[in-house]
């Protein structure tokens, strides 16, 4: 598959319901039609991981992908999706100041209770036919 270069990339963990809610949020606030999601399950999920070298077992995290410029992960992907988003959410980007490993640290704390706090579903979330452009798996 050929992926988009004017859009950005979120690779998502898509059995997990938090993750899903925060695809569905982004989504309803993504105004400019700026991003495209794939799971981390996926076989396109898998194998932008594969060429970014990132471990596929370590990916407790959301990823967004920059075609051709970068890629981010946990707190720094999440703050930079923030940037795109319509409303107030934009501001949040200014939390970019605080240490990544702080900022990390919170978001690990929240990745590994996860599934505790808000379930895991049996498979990826399969999208509605208004919302299937915005996937690209």
């Amino acid at each position: 598959m050929k992926l988009p270069e004017n859009k950005k990339i979120i690779l998502f963990d898509g059995v997990c319901n938090l993750c899903n809610n925060v695809v569905t949020f982004v989504i309803k606030h993504d105004k400019k039609d700026v991003f495209r999601f794939a799971s981390l399950q996926s076989e396109l999920g898998k194998k932008l991981v594969a060429e970014r070298d990132l471990d596929p077992n370590d990916l407790d995290s959301v990823v967004l992908i920059e075609p051709g410029v970068a890629y981010y992960r946990k707190s720094t992907a999440a703050l930079e999706i923030s940037r795109e988003l319509s409303g107030g959410y934009s501001l949040l980007k200014n939390f970019l100041f605080i240490p990544e490993g702080l900022r990390d640290s919170v978001y690990n704390f929240v990745a590994n209770n996860r599934y505790k706090w808000y379930g895991k579903k049996e498979s990826c979330m399969i999208p509605t036919p208004e919302l299937k452009a915005k996937f690209l798996d």
